[in-house]
């Protein structure tokens, strides 16, 4: 469990069995920016996992979805935003859950348990049964995504779009996420592996328990319902955020015929990987904001959840009226100021680093290659801000 002691300036891994080096995570004279430390890794695996669902996506019932698609136009629909980020990656959009599971089959190689035969079907140091499971675990959240997008009718205003748009948005939510899902599902039971089927379809019941957990705690009028603290957050998120790349690389090692100790350092890689990027993302507007810019971000971002634990509930909702505006809406300016002055942002930038190197110090027993190395940029990259 994280320990609030850590310090941001203290950050050190494993990074040979020689010995230890400091990485200097939150200085840009460390590891590369993310899209460089992406790009890569994507050349050690063979291709670029950004189009690893592409096959799925450009099938032609998915490009009648697409023309549908059209009607949206002009709304506010979260759906449309979904498809654009198919298409123009960012920081944020980037699929790195399948890019990790590659990596992470490669890093790790044959085990001694494989046969000869099965070594001889690996391409580039990685099984096809290895790029199917990473192809599976990125259609799989793409199909979330996707799911996601469905908007609180109840909340519709007409600035958003015309109702029957937003429901038709909704309607097209549901079933082109379903279809994904479907797809998914279908190339799980073809890799003929039981513990890797309960693996990936325990990781999908997780993101609903997630997602479940985010709704039910998250209120439009008090910001956070009661209950929420940082164990709690943590136990939330790797539900919603972390579950499926943890498995998906338990899943890989297991496609291999890899050991458990191997399974389990593979999921404790997954794990804290996914919590530090989630961390990383939650931390952008608190770490990056400008003066004029439009500034808005999550009441559910991590910094704002450990604010909220330390001032206590009554000092928050309080704070929470004093940033409504004339038309009781949140001046998120003035929420901003409010959580840098408390250790919110310091707390989980603490947390981030304390992520990053349970990810760093899980990767070093095996053996050092290019994928490794891949591994540990990834897992440095996310703790810089």
């Amino acid at each position: 469990m994280f320990s609030p002691s850590w310090s941001r300036l203290s950050c050190v891994a494993l990074s040979s069995r020689g010995g230890l080096r400091t990485l200097s995570l939150f200085s840009s004279s460390g590891s590369s920016n993310w899209s460089k430390v992406v790009s890569d890794a994507e050349k050690i695996v063979g291709y670029p996992t950004s189009f690893m669902s592409l096959r799925c996506l450009l099938s032609d019932e998915l490009s009648n979805v697409a023309m549908h698609l059209r009607k949206l136009v002009g709304t506010q629909h979260p759906l449309l935003n979904t498809a654009r980020g198919f298409v123009y990656d960012s920081k944020n959009n980037l699929q790195m859950r399948g890019l990790v599971v590659l990596l992470l089959s490669k890093a790790a190689g044959p085990s001694h348990t494989a046969s000869d035969l099965l070594a001889q079907d690996m391409v580039s140091g990685i099984y096809p049964s290895q790029r199917n499971l990473a192809e599976i675990t990125e259609l799989i959240h793409t199909a979330f995504l996707v799911h996601r997008g469905i908007v609180n009718l109840k909340e519709w205003t007409v600035s958003d779009g015309p109702l029957k748009d937003m429901q038709f948005g909704n309607k097209m939510a549901v079933l082109s996420g379903d279809f994904l899902l479907a797809n998914a599902c279908t190339g799980l039971a073809q890799l003929n592996n039981t513990k890797v089927v309960e693996l990936i379809s325990s990781a999908i019941g997780d993101l609903v328990q997630g997602i479940y957990y985010e709704n039910s705690h998250n209120t439009e009028e008090n910001g956070l319902t009661d209950g929420v603290d940082v164990a709690a957050w943590e136990e939330q998120t790797f539900l919603s955020h972390g579950a499926l790349l943890a498995k998906s690389c338990q899943a890989a090692m297991e496609l291999a015929k890899h050991d458990k100790e191997s399974q389990r350092l593979a999921y404790k890689y997954g794990k804290h990987l996914s919590l530090g990027h989630k961390l990383n993302s939650d931390l952008q507007p608190f770490v990056k904001s400008r003066a004029g810019e439009p500034l808005s971000f999550s009441l559910s971002a991590a910094p704002v959840v450990f604010h909220r634990q330390i001032i206590g509930r009554e000092t928050w909702h309080h704070q929470l009226q004093q940033a409504k505006t004339l038309r009781n809406q949140l001046d998120y300016s003035k929420l901003l100021a409010a959580v840098k002055s408390e250790k919110g942002v310091s707390t989980a930038m603490d947390l981030c680093c304390y992520h990053g190197n349970k990810a760093l110090e899980a990767i070093q027993a095996f053996p050092s290659s290019e994928a490794r190395s891949a591994l540990e940029n990834i897992a440095s990259a996310v703790t810089k801000f």
